[in-house]
């Protein structure tokens, strides 16, 4: 009986223990605090089209993330999507004629936001608006156009 007891205790510490390494490990690989961060600096962008970007998605430069989606609205008056982005503080010297382009990591991956830098001296700065803009690209639009060009031939 006493020998029952000690491995139901044993398999309980161990499932207990596998738990607590999978929440670490989540925790780790996820980045969490960079989704917790409200330092940084807030730009606008507005696109045509957002396709699936989400709020909290990474925006990167050179492959590198420097900040994250902060919020998305539409704009009814220009009927477009106005997007912000909160850069990270320690990126503070990014051209402000710099575009900013939707993009799709791999297939069949969540979009993001990529900036490509520009030439201009001033740097963005809180509530700049970055005016060159590229949408998402839209994987039904591309098939249809498809379709349609095969159909006309």
């Amino acid at each position: 009986m006493r020998n029952k007891r000690t491995v139901e205790l044993g398999t309980g510490l161990f499932v207990l223990l596998g738990i607590l390494a999978l929440l670490f490990l989540t925790t780790q690989t996820s980045n969490l605090g960079s989704y917790l961060n409200d330092d940084g600096y807030i730009v606008t962008a507005r696109f045509d089209n957002v396709g699936g970007l989400a709020v909290r998605a990474p925006v990167t430069m050179a492959g590198v993330t420097i900040g994250r989606v902060d919020a998305i609205a539409f704009d009814p008056e220009r009927f477009r999507a106005v997007v912000s982005l909160r850069i990270d503080p320690r990126y503070t010297d990014i051209p402000e004629d710099s575009d900013a382009s939707i993009l799709t990591s791999g297939l069949l991956g969540g979009q993001y936001v990529g900036l490509n830098p520009g030439g201009s001296l001033e740097p963005l700065r809180d509530g700049s608006e970055i005016e060159f803009t590229q949408s998402a690209i839209v994987l039904e639009d591309l098939v249809g156009r498809f379709l349609l060009s095969v159909g006309e031939q």
